[in-house]
């Protein structure tokens, strides 16, 4: 499946195997996975399992995660986009569609997750014409938070998440 979807400085693409160091750089980082249940990867092997799974969603699904791409040097940032979740009861929801992203740190705090939420929230209810989206978050992430109230999404409540024994939070925005 073939995605090209550019911003002023991003392209959001489909994952490709030449993002593996990049992914493994993402995934090992603690930092990264500070409110990810703090399970970083350690072996490149896992970098490749994450690429091949979502590539699997792309044709299971139609449309998994894309690659963040700096369109100015061409460097993997990271990735985002939407994701059809059917792995997971979330808040008594069990197949729904889902914007998130997730970037290199050293790419943090710059709007890349902002920008590149926002024009995956477009291309789902413009291209993909869904009714809905919705996101979580760790509770005290911050950051994250409120890039998805930037991103046009709207906090809906707290509420436990028993698989990863996690305190999260519930967004919602819907296509009008």
């Amino acid at each position: 499946m073939k995605f090209n979807i550019e911003t002023e400085r991003l392209l959001l693409r489909e994952m490709r195997g030449e993002d593996l160091e990049g992914m493994f750089e993402l995934d090992s980082n603690p930092n990264v996975h500070r409110y990810l249940g703090n399970k970083p990867i350690k072996k490149i092997a896992e970098a490749q399992k994450v690429i091949e799974g979502v590539k699997q969603q792309y044709k299971e699904r139609g449309i998994g995660r894309w690659s963040v791409i700096n369109k100015e040097t061409d460097e993997f940032m990271g990735w985002s986009g939407i994701r059809l979740n059917t792995e997971y009861n979330m808040n008594g929801f069990t197949k729904y569609y889902d914007v998130g992203y997730r970037l290199i740190e050293r790419f943090w705090g710059n709007g890349y997750a902002t920008e590149s939420g926002k024009a995956a929230v477009q291309y789902a209810f413009h291209t993909m014409k869904l009714p809905a989206l919705y996101a979580t978050t760790e509770k005290n992430n911050r950051a994250s938070h409120n890039a998805l109230l930037k991103i046009g999404l709207h906090y809906v409540e707290d509420f436990y998440f028993e698989e990863e024994a996690m305190d999260l939070r519930w967004y919602k925005i819907e296509n009008k």
